[in-house]
């Protein structure tokens, strides 16, 4: 039984610090860091000095962008499903392979105090193991001591957030390279520019994610039901009201996986289907709050700038806005800034211009790194 706690105890201490850990690794990822277009553009035409804030320079580095398999410019994290894992999905899968192994194990030493409808020991360890962290519950099988209600008490706060890093981590970046192959597909007999299809997989990323997780949904729905009509003996409704009942992690009891075959294909049927329609949901209320900011920046772009307006938009109060002003105005207005923004970045702004010229030089960052009294 100290063994069992034991494992618990190890569990949640690991888990806590892989959570800290991949916290840290999702601050340190680059806010653009899947569509970056580095193809160079043909011809030596002159770009008027008056455009120079339609484009910006940052600091991505080419060489670390995978290529196209025609080498005609850099795919968006398409080297890591098929090829080399990508370092989210190493984190996921240790994650959950030490809460299922730890899991398993603790649910075998006391699969005597739990009750319920027994098949094979180690497979109703597994199975326990899965219906915790996923929530369905059914009631099958229930925890009959205290050693064993605190352990599932233990394991279904930690299995939630394992799967809340599923959620994040692995099912998603396997979404993001479907929609690459899908546009790809779509456009296969057009020359199609590496800038327009970034920017086409950019601005329909959401709907592409929204239409793969419900086929995929479907997918779930239609074989769980097949399954436990064919194999656990249920007739077509009730096998359908099983089906919706563990996809949406309701777990009423009254159906469930009774047999040894039943729960061998529950344990990967369960994990898979209920991560995939908690996507999709979550993608249809990403794509409905995506539809309204695009309506936002719509109505910002089509209505006509007042004279409100540009009093409004000059930050500076010299009676001039210039392009960079305008600019951060109609990005208040659509929302994609707010004033505490622009004010924490002018106050740095300040902080680095020394001189107080009102501009930047190399000469200002360097008086602004050294000592205050070596100035």
């Amino acid at each position: 039984m100290d063994l069992c706690l034991g494992f618990a105890c190890v569990l949640l201490l690991l888990h806590f610090c892989l959570f800290i850990l991949m916290a840290s690794n999702e601050a340190n990822q680059p806010l653009l860091s899947t569509l970056v277009d580095l193809t160079p553009r043909k011809g030596n035409k002159v770009v008027p000095k008056r455009r120079r804030f339609r484009r910006c320079r940052s600091a991505p580095v080419a060489d670390l962008l995978p290529q196209d398999n025609n080498g005609k410019g850099p795919i968006p994290r398409s080297e890591y499903i098929f090829g080399k894992f990508h370092p989210n999905f190493k984190l996921t899968a240790l994650c959950s392979a030490v809460y299922l192994v730890i899991g398993t194990i603790c649910f075998y030493f006391v699969r005597d105090e739990i009750t319920g409808m027994k098949t094979d020991a180690l497979l109703d360890a597994v199975y326990f193991t899965i219906v915790t962290m996923t929530t369905v519950g059914y009631g099958d099988l229930v925890p009959d001591s205290v050693l064993s209600k605190l352990l599932a008490c233990g394991f279904v706060f930690s299995g939630m957030a394992i799967v809340g890093m599923l959620l994040s981590k692995a099912a998603d970046n396997l979404v993001e390279k479907q929609e690459i192959l899908l546009f790809k597909a779509m456009y296969k007999h057009e020359k199609v520019d590496q800038s327009e299809m970034l920017e086409d997989i950019e601005f329909s990323k959401v709907k592409y994610k929204t239409i793969f997780t419900s086929i995929l949904m479907l997918v779930f729905i239609i074989v769980g039901t097949i399954f436990l009509v064919f194999v656990e003996g249920l007739s077509f409704v009730d096998a359908f009201y099983c089906v919706c009942s563990t996809v949406t992690t309701l777990g009423y009891g009254d159906q469930s996986f009774s047999t040894k075959g039943g729960r061998v294909f529950a344990v990967f049927w369960i994990l898979g289907s209920t991560i995939c329609v908690a996507l999709f949901y979550l993608y249809v209320a990403e794509l409905a709050t995506e539809n309204r900011q695009r309506a936002l920046v719509n109505w910002v772009l089509t209505r006509k700038t007042t004279n409100t307006d540009l009093e409004a938009a000059d930050i500076d109060d010299d009676g001039i806005v210039g392009a960079a002003e305008f600019i951060i105005y109609k990005l208040k207005e659509m929302g994609k800034i707010s004033q505490a923004d622009i004010s924490v970045l002018l106050e740095e702004f300040e902080d680095l211009d020394v001189d107080q010229s009102g501009t930047l030089s190399v000469s200002d960052i360097i008086l602004a790194q050294m000592p205050q009294t070596e100035r």
